[in-house]
Order: structure tokens, then sequence, then C-alpha cells
């Protein structure tokens, strides 16, 4: 096989015959390969590794921070003010752009670390077999050709057609998501079979869990199942979110419409006033620095982060910032099955003998629940062929359940056998430990396990096992009458009514055997069995998350469950959570077989996706993406993460995710509950709300100076504010008010309406009216102060300190109209945000600084002034509280 050949490998190992695979691969079952042919392999096909991701360095990061339209702006007009020789204004202007890169760095994060966490889950070493000698090699060192040895605890090194198997299980799940451990085997399977089925091959990166095998290496390197997950992250590109898009594109607007009305205003003063071209420069500069809100990303950025705070309280951590109030757009949630929709804790929930059918209550391995027939509690004790079943449960069985440091119920062994322990554990039989005298351990083969029990004076053989192959070895069915003939019509009619519900069977039977018997064989076992009766086992549902999905649809919010398991599983447990109508489900095969095109019209109509492989996973998310969609998707595996870096919000699970889906996704669920996502869905939605009122709140504090400088050069009068205290304003209106809008509590009804538009602007109509009514109002009352002032023999610096401090008091009580964006602000809530309160008593008191502290006044050339003229700046803000509260009041009125 050439090195294009592997390339673009269109064999399907797992499909042909082991000696086609072996004569493909050139190699010998005996003695491998030569080292002279290893060598020319290595030279062809490369090391057995995954190349290292690019990474941004840290300097990268921070001059990223300044990549913004509006500072390319501010850096101008600090470099003007420089050659001007303004070096206050210059280095306020400086201080601003500084502090706001620096937050914005510093809450970024760490950079990816995706691949390089695929690249430490290959093995180090690996077993071969060369020149006939078993030898230890670095697993860089593998070629196709290799044969490779495999036991229990072994990481696999490549991926491996398997050729001589014993017991062999394989733990899948950083491939498919699945937890169960995979039997394997080397007969060939389907050329159409999943990653799931395909039991004749052993997959990079996954852990032999049990048993023995041996393989030929097939795949290496980029190649691998792994490696090819490796590549559709790298070819995955990152997406922006629906916030930063729109803030990007205000910003673009913003400050074309700022340089173009600059530019016309230093025409028009320049043309028809008499103002000098110093004064004019100074006069642009300050229109273009009160213009811009220098204060917002800043404020964004804090607003983000205390989100980050809140959602991490409710089990959710956020990795990317800006991804937070993404998650308040969401319009549709891929959700994985196992542990997450699911409690991922196998329970017993029905029993079926020959004559009866038991419900088994409770979830998860806390051993209490009742035993009920036709809704009816009973006494296990009292039912002759239900208490040896449950006996036989309890005593075929290697498990352990028990208590942790917390208190809740654990599992040691395998999922089935702690569901069938605390099965009996229920019935009270957990001090039920007759003497084991031999035991035969359950193996793919047999697909039983049985034990050798002394029970009182009676030596009895338990067996459980899969029901198909405990049918075959039992001649005799139990009831209460004693030992019948076996009905198998019977017990296929049954398999099949609990295979539909979604549950998985096992059986259960016994015999007395002979008092001198001291150990069992297999082939003593054949047709000698009584049978007991099937148990249905089922990984339940979260109550918790019933609830959350109900919630999910009334605010809009689609949920589509995406599972490696069998399709009639996930109908089942689709059904019991109100996702689909537990009648439709694609499976993998179905959109393999799909185009791009017609996926996109049916993946509207499907809910439950089963059998899936990690290239479903990412076509499922591009199509929904493609049809207009916001998706956010859920995932553990290695297979999940290129999904997951695909979708608009990758959701990671905290307990048994990979590092590798950690990595990849925006938000990690510390509990792996979906109903996490529900809370994280309301708090992305309450920071939305928060930053658009923040908006509301910072862009009239802006339209207010610039009308005022505007009015100025227009009137042929002096400028009522300088640029250095227009920056004072707002930077400090951003730190203390603005700030405090961000701990705004969630609004009662956050939950009640469907998710924001991708296209809808970040500013409506409402919302430019509101900022242009404001802005007239507060400027107009700023320059009416200080024309008022100065026409009454005011000095000039007195009258701009109390025309700065009308500005300041118009947003301190603005800020409570902002509170509420439609409704009023008086009434019910007025007092549960503290932090707006905290925010008014640190203004005042940097504003008090600012007016009476010397060096201030030399900085900002302000003076002190009297208590008298405190009262201008405090009727002005009144005035404006009650002109915007009517202002709402006439608005809701007008629109009802």
């Amino acid at each position: 096989m050439t090195k294009d050949k592997q390339t673009t490998d269109k064999n399907k190992w797992h499909a042909m015959n082991i000696d086609d695979v072996l004569k493909e691969l050139q190699s010998d079952k005996e003695n491998g390969l030569s080292e002279k042919e290893v060598q020319q392999r290595l030279e062809d096909y490369g090391s057995n590794e995954i190349p290292k991701g690019k990474t941004r360095s840290w300097w990268k990061r921070l001059l990223l921070q300044f990549h913004n339209v509006l500072i390319y702006v501010l850096m101008a007009a600090a470099i003007i003010t420089a050659l001007m020789g303004h070096w206050i204004d210059t280095w306020v202007i400086v201080a601003v752009i500084l502090i706001n890169a620096l937050i914005g760095f510093i809450q970024e994060g760490k950079a990816e670390k995706a691949l390089e966490g695929i690249r430490d889950m290959l093995s180090l070493d690996s077993v071969v077999v060369r020149d006939g000698n078993k030898q230890t090699v670095e697993a860089e060192n593998l070629v196709p050709g290799d044969i490779v040895m495999l036991k229990s605890g072994n990481k696999i090194p490549a991926d491996v057609r398997l050729i001589q198997s014993k017991d062999f299980r394989v733990e899948e799940s950083p491939l498919t998501g699945e937890s169960t451990a995979v039997e394997k085997n080397t007969y060939k399977v389907d050329d159409d079979a999943i990653i799931g089925d395909q039991t004749s091959m052993a997959f990079s990166g996954t852990v032999v869990v049990y048993g023995k095998a041996k393989g030929v290496v097939v795949r290496t390197g980029l190649n691998t199942e792994i490696g090819k997950i490796n590549k559709m992250i790298s070819d995955v590109e990152d997406i922006t979110t629906p916030l930063l898009q729109q803030i990007e594109k205000f910003g673009k607007w913003l400050s074309l419409i700022i340089l173009l009305i600059t530019a016309a205003f230093f025409a028009f003063g320049y043309f028809f006033r008499d103002y000098e071209i110093t004064e004019l420069f100074l006069a642009a500069i300050g229109l273009i620095v009160a213009s811009i809100p220098e204060g917002l990303p800043a404020i964004m950025t804090i607003t983000l982060a205390i989100g980050v705070q809140r959602m991490a309280s409710r089990n959710a951590i956020i990795r990317r910032l800006p991804s937070v109030e993404t998650l308040g757009a969401v319009n549709v949630i891929c959700s994985d099955k196992t542990g997450t929709l699911t409690r991922n804790e196998m329970t017993v929930q029905t029993i079926i003998t020959s004559e009866k059918e038991y419900k088994v209550e409770g979830t998860g391995y806390n051993p209490e629940g009742k035993f009920l027939v036709d809704d009816e509690e009973i006494n296990p004790k009292d039912d002759r062929v239900l208490w040896q079943l449950l006996q036989t449960a309890r005593v075929s069985n290697n498990a352990e359940i028990g208590k942790d440091e917390d208190g809740n119920w654990k599992l040691t062994g395998a999922p089935t056998e702690g569901a069938m322990l605390t099965m009996s554990y229920k019935a009270g039989l957990k001090d039920f430990k007759p003497k084991r005298i031999d035991t035969i351990p359950f193996e793919s083969d047999h697909k039983y396990m049985a034990t050798l029990n002394k029970v009182d004076n009676e030596k009895i053989i338990f067996l459980t096992g899969a029901p198909e192959r405990i049918l075959e070895i039992c001649s005799k069915q139990y009831s209460a009458d004693g030992e019948q003939d076996i009905d198998e019509d019977y017990w296929t009619e049954k398999m099949e009514e609990i295979a539909a519900k979604g549950q998985r069977l096992l059986a259960a039977a016994f015999n007395i055997t002979s008092k001198d018997r001291s150990e069992i064989e297999k082939d003593d076992l054949e047709k000698q069995k009584i049978f007991l009766g099937l148990v249905g086992i089922i990984d339940p549902p979260r109550d918790e998350v019933i609830e959350a999905i109900k919630e999910c649809k009334s605010a809009g919010v689609e949920v589509k469950m995406i599972t490696g398991d069998h399709a009639i599983t996930a109908k089942a447990i689709g059904k019991k959570l109100g996702i689909g109508n537990g009648e439709k489900a694609l499976v993998g095969r179905e959109l393999e077989e799909m185009s791009d095109e017609k996926l996109r019209k049916v993946v509207s109509e499907y809910d439950i996706y089963a059998r899936t492989s990690p290239e479903h996973k990412l076509r499922l998310v591009t199509a929904l993406q493609e049809n207009g969609k916001l998706a956010a998707m859920t995932g553990d595996g290695v297979n999940d993460a290129p999904a997951l870096k695909k979708a608009n919000i990758g959701i990671a699970m905290g307990i048994k995710g990979t590092e590798v889906s950690k990595d990849a996704a925006e938000m990690v669920l510390a509990d792996d509950n979906f109903a996490t996502i529900v809370n994280a869905i309301e708090e992305g939605r309450t920071v939305y709300d928060n930053i658009r009122k923040a908006l509301l709140f910072i862009l009239p504090t802006n339209g207010a100076e610039a009308l005022v400088l505007m009015s100025a050069i227009l009137l042929g009068i002096v400028m009522p504010i300088t640029p250095a205290q227009i920056l004072w304003v707002n930077m400090v209106t951003a730190i203390t008010l603005a700030l405090a809008l961000s701990f705004e509590p969630m609004e009662e009804n956050v939950m009640d309406r469907l998710p924001r538009a991708q296209d809808e602007a970040i500013l409506g109509k409402y919302f430019i009216w509101r900022i242009a009514f404001v802005s007239f109002l507060i400027g107009g009352l700023t320059l009416g102060v200080f024309n008022y002032l100065t026409n009454n023999g005011v000095e000039e610096i007195a009258a701009r300190t109390v025309a700065v401090n009308t500005l300041v008091f118009g947003q301190l009580f603005y800020l409570f109209n902002c509170r509420k964006i439609k409704h009023p602000s008086l009434g019910e809530g007025f007092f549960n945000n503290k932090y707006a309160f905290m925010a008014a008593g640190a203004l005042l008191l940097l504003q008090s600084a600012f007016v009476y502290i010397p060096f201030m006044n030399t900085f900002f050339k302000t003076s002190p002034i009297d208590f008298y003229y405190w009262l201008y700046p405090l009727i002005a803000g009144l005035v404006v509280f009650i002109i915007v509260e009517l202002e709402k009041v006439l608005v809701l009125k007008w629109t009802k």
C-alpha cells in the first residue's frame, strides 16, 4: 500500500476478511514486518502522530485588543492632540485606550488547546511483532501492516483490524460518546457499518478494558479516526458571536458618522465662524471624543464577566466571554442522551415472569423503590417466582453499590450488574450472600454469567445474561405451580414489548444441582436450567430535564437528541422527555446517504438522531446553521470536538467530558445536566438585556456632549466643556453608573419570549428615538445652564464646572430610568439592585473630587464652586427623570 493509498484510504477494513487485509497490507500474521520494511514505510507514510496546532502568542492576543475601528479613531485623536501640544488631553485619551485593552486581554482567557489535547490521547508505546519477535516500540513509529498485541489497560495506538481476540472489550466513548464497553471480535461486518458497529476494528485513542487481542495496523496518524477528527477541528472556522457582529457593524457606522459630522462642523466653524485653527482642532477633537462611547468596550466586558460569575454559580462554566450573550439567542439545542438528558445510571424498570409483569420503582443506584403489579404494591417475598429471580440477580453478580463521601449512591462494576444488584437490594436481599463455590464470568462468546452457590443445604446454579442465550440453555420455565415447558412464542413477544420501550434486556435462570458438586463448566450447563424471566433495564431520564425541555419550548428553543445509541431506545427516551413523538428517528446510516441539500430540509422534521458518528454531528450542526438557526451542541467525547467548535455554542460535560471536548467548547457543564443549559440561556438573555440597557444609558451621554459642542460651534460661542472633561464624564459614568446596570436582575418574562433574531439590530427604532430624545434633553439642559451662568457674570471656568456637573447629574437620574426600558421605574423592584445606589454614592464622591481637589482642578481646568451651584445639576437631573418617565407612559399607551 503506497502513501497515497493510505492518504485517500477507501478500503473498508472492517468489511474485509482477515486474509484479504493481510494480503492488501503485505503483512505476515505470525512474523509481522521486517525492520527494513518498517523503515521504508515510515518514509512513505510518516510518523504515527498528529501535528501540533498553531497557537497565538500572548502579545498577538494583546495587540488584537486594539483592532477596533472606534479605538483607531481615538488613536488618531490622541496623535493630533499630541502634535498640538495638548498633552493632558493626549494622556487621558491614551489611558482610556490602554484600560480598555487591558480589561479585554485579561478576560479573554486561554487560547485553544483542543489539538494539543488530541495529541496527548495517543498511546506512548506498543508491543509489536517484527521479524517474528515481540518488541516494544514507540507508538509514533508504528506503520500500516505492523502486527500489534493488545491487552486490558492498553491505549490503542493506531486504527487496528483485529485478527485474533479473546473476550476483548474496548471503551470507545472518546469516539462514540457511549460509555458502555464494546465487545470486539474478528468477524467482518457490513460495508456501511458506522464506527460504533465496526466490531472487527479497534481505534486509536480508545482503551482496552478487558481481554486481549492481536491486530494489524491499517491506519496511522492523521488517517486514523481520531486523526480525521483532528483535521475536522482544524477545518472548522471560528464563528463570531451575534453581539460581536452587531457591535462591529455598529462601531463602523458610528465611526463614519462621527468623522463626517466632525468634518462638516470643522468646515462650518472655519468658513462661517471666527474660530482660530487651533481652537477648531480642539473642538473637532472634543466632538470626536464626545461622540465615541469609550467606556462601552469595558462595560460590555464587565457585563459579560458578571454573567460568567452568575452562570458559574448555576454550574455553567463559560470559557469565552462573548459566548455568554450568545446563549440568549440560541434557538436550537442538540444534546447527547447518556448522562445529559438521562442519569447515566442503569435502572431496572420492568420484570416479566411466565405469569406476571412487574413494575419496579426508583431510579439510579439508590436501593429504594416498590414492586408493583397492576399499580398495586406487592411484597416480593410472597411471590415465589419473583423471589427466586431476585435472588438470582443478587448472587450472579460482581458489582457493588455504596454511598460516597457526599452520601450519594455510587456503583463499582458493570452498569447492568449494578442495576440488577440495586433491584435485589430493593427487595431486602442486601444480606443474601450464599457462599460462592465456583463461577463462570461473563464472556462475549457465551453471553452469560453463572455462579455455583451453597444455599442452606442445597447447591444452586444461578445464571444471568442475554435472553436469547439463556433461553437456549433452559429446558423449563418457572411458575407458581412449579416447572413448565418453555413457551418460546410468549417470551419472544415479551422481549419485543420491552425492547419497544427502549429497555435493554437481561434474563435470569437457575437450577438445583448435586450437593457434591464443586465446580461448573460451560459444557455442563446446556439445556439443564429453569428459565425465571426477563428484566428490562434503562438509563432513565433526569427528572429536572423534563421540566427544562418544557421551558425550552415556551422560550422558542427547539431540542434535538443526537446519540450513538439505538433508534428504539432513543425514541423511547425522547418520548418520555418530550423530544419528538416517539415514532420518528433518523439513523446514521440514512444520514450517510443524504446530500447536504436534502439534510437541510430533513433536519427541521426530525428531533431524534441515533447511531451517529462525528461527521454526522458536524453535518447536522452545519445544516441547522445554514437554515438560519443559532445552534448549541453538547458533547463529551473527542468525537464531539468538531461539532462543538462548529456550533455557535459548544457545551462540554465537566464530569465525564474529555479535555479535548472541553477545550473545543465555549461552555462546560459542571454537573453534566441538561437543565443547567436552560439556566444558562436565562442568564444569557439577562446579559443581553443588560448590555442593551447599558447602550441605552451610555449613548445619550455621548449624544448630549456632542450636541453641546455642535451647538456652541453653530452659535459661535465658547466651548462649554473641554475634551479632557468629556473623557472624564464618559469614563466616570461608565465605570460607576453603567456598571450598576450589569448587576440588574433577571426580568420575570425572560423565558416567555422567543429568541431574538440573529440579524436583529442591537439598536431598534425605539432605542434610536430614546437616545436622540435624551441626548437633546440632557444636552439642552447642560447648554442652557452654561449660557445662563456666563450671561450672569459667572466665570467661564466655574460655569464649565457646573455644566459638567449638570451633564453628570442628568446621567445619574437617567440611570434609574434605564433600569426598566419601557415600564415605569418607580414601583416594585426599585430597590432590588443595591449596586445602582452604591454607584450613585461613588459618583457623588468622584464629582466632589473633580470640583474641590486642587490637582483635579489643574488637570481638568475646573474650579471649586459654592453649594448653591449644585442646585442647577440637581434640578436638571430631576427634570430628566420625570420627563423620561412620562415619555415611557405615553409610549406604552400609544403602542397599546
